[in-house]
């Protein structure tokens, strides 16, 4: 987490008809303007800043709201407060990409692998991958970051049958796109995308390092073959407020 120095005390101009909150706001507003402030970084708590400025927590939190209503900081309840990030664009559409469409906005894509294991298909993964419940699939969960920040948890699935050794390239390589090139894949396209939003888990909240109390957008994905045969189901677990899906036809 990126850490904020702010200068230790700021003078504000006393009974001269503008608001004390509406001072400190704009002090904080220009600092973010100026760069001083990063996006992602915390802020001081509210005991700092009552400090800093000589004022009640009453008046902070007031200056907060009015930030936070104009989408330059985030509250999160229980984490602190943040400067607000750059709202991502993540395209979805026949063909998507994770690194492609990140690197096309001109920033940096990375990526994690949290978890493969190999465990028998529940009934609606087996419905998507035209196998029969029980059989063996590979399950892959996987944290993408965006300039070291993180934005999704992807959960994948693959039939273990028809990809001997998947597990053992996903283990060396964290790029699914070049897994799959690897085993005879070279292309695959999206069949369909659906779209919901829910609380995320506490577990989920700590690994997009958001709030709880902020919903997550989630994505359900089907991946074919050329020929039209189905490669992966996949999970997407998105923080809602750095990511916004936009749906490509």
């Amino acid at each position: 987490m990126v850490e904020t120095s702010m200068n230790t005390t700021a003078t504000l101009a006393r009974g001269q008809g503008v608001a004390l909150w509406r001072q400190i706001a704009g002090t904080m507003e220009r600092e973010i303007a100026s760069g001083n402030l990063a996006p992602g970084a915390r802020l001081p708590t509210e005991a700092e800043l009552s400090a800093r400025f000589a004022v009640n927590r009453h008046t902070v939190r007031r200056a907060m709201e009015e930030l936070e209503g104009r989408g330059l900081v985030r509250i999160e309840q229980g984490r602190g407060s943040f400067v607000a990030e750059d709202v991502l664009d993540y395209p979805v559409g026949r063909r998507t990409r994770f690194s492609e469409t990140i690197r096309r906005q001109n920033r940096e894509p990375q990526g994690r692998m949290l978890r493969i294991e190999e465990v028998p298909a529940e009934a609606h993964i087996a419905e998507q991958l035209c196998l029969r419940r029980g059989r063996p699939v590979v399950v892959a969960e996987r944290l993408s970051l965006v300039d070291g920040r993180p934005i999704a948890i992807g959960t994948h699935w693959f039939s273990a049958t028809r990809f001997p050794g998947i597990a053992g390239l996903l283990a060396e390589e964290a790029s699914i796109t070049r897994v799959l090139t690897r085993l005879g894949i070279p292309d695959f396209r999206r069949e369909a995308t659906r779209i919901t939003a829910r609380m995320p888990t506490p577990e989920e909240a700590t690994l997009l390092e958001q709030s709880r109390t902020r919903p997550v957008l989630v994505t359900e994905a089907l991946n074919l073959d050329p020929e039209g045969q189905p490669v992966e189901v996949s999970f997407g677990c998105y923080a809602s407020g750095r990511v916004q899906i936009v749906a490509e036809s």
